[in-house]
């Protein structure tokens, strides 16, 4: 049951990011009946989505139309722009994972000159 959920959960977003651009309304629909879903089953939302709803007003978010993407030292900042809340996500852990791939390679290389 819980696979069926993810799956709608899935289906709903994919959904709403086709039709933002000719029924922004309806988009808002799918978000909301997947935040059901969601909710009804006790399911996380999926970590590709989480960041594509506003956490107050809970509207679909396009980059560019409703919402605004910014980086900034290290977090990446969405901001709504129908409620004009804004969320802060931390990117840590993929700059720890882009340096620890240098510090890698740089052994590598060292290990293969020698």
């Amino acid at each position: 049951m819980l696979k069926i959920a993810k799956e709608r959960i899935d289906i709903l977003f994919k959904l709403a990011d086709k039709e933002f651009s000719e029924h922004p309304e309806r988009s808002h629909r799918y978000v909301e009946i997947a935040r059901n879903i969601a909710t009804r089953y006790n399911i996380r939302m999926p970590r590709i989505w989480r960041r594509r709803f506003c956490k107050n007003c809970y509207l679909f978010l396009k980059p560019g139309y409703n919402s605004q993407v910014r980086l900034s030292k290290s977090c990446v900042v969405i901001r709504c722009f129908e409620c004009g809340s804004t969320m802060r996500v931390p990117y840590i852990k993929e700059k720890k994972g882009k340096r620890r791939e240098r510090i890698e390679s740089h052994i590598i290389k060292k290990r293969t000159d020698e």
